[in-house]
């Protein structure tokens, strides 16, 4: 099982170097924490593909292990728009949040341990429902979902 701290670590290192494109391994967690970064509007593109490109055609023609989500860094004025990524929920400690936590961490305080979210800041908000599983914490909000609290961005 691939572990969320392999994509933050990936996702920031790529930012720091100064990467075009990343390519991860295809897993849900993977199109899932990517696909909230998409929207929050700090990678340009996301598409599937095989090791060697971003080919969506080609994804459906090779096998499980060479397949992979690429994902298109944004820059502005040529400086990375991800700032920091760091896990909030480890392997060895699980941060489960309610709504009302949730609701703290958004509105600007603290929840429990986690600091608040600052302004341009999201979190990744895994959830039990299995139609909407990757959320971030404002959406999670909305739709009155509570979960485990993996990530977040800035």
């Amino acid at each position: 099982m691939v572990l969320p701290h392999d994509l933050c670590a990936h996702v920031q290192n790529a930012f720091r170097a100064r990467h075009a494109k990343i390519a991860v391994h295809h897993t849900t967690q993977n199109l899932g924490i990517l696909s909230i970064l998409f929207r929050a509007g700090f990678l340009s593109s996301i598409t599937r593909g095989t090791v060697d490109a971003p080919s969506p055609a080609g994804f459906h023609k090779v096998g499980e292990p060479e397949r992979r989500i690429w994902a298109e860094l944004k820059y502005r004025d040529d400086r990375p728009v991800l700032q920091h990524m760091e896990l909030i929920s480890k392997p060895s400690k699980r941060v489960m949040m309610d709504i009302k936590e949730i609701r703290l961490l958004c509105s600007g305080r603290s929840a429990g341990e986690v600091k608040p979210l600052g302004f341009g800041e999201v979190a990744v908000v895994r959830t039990n429902n299995k139609e909407h599983e990757w959320l971030e914490a404002r959406e999670a909000l909305q739709m009155k979902l509570s979960g485990e609290v993996i990530c977040r961005a800035r």
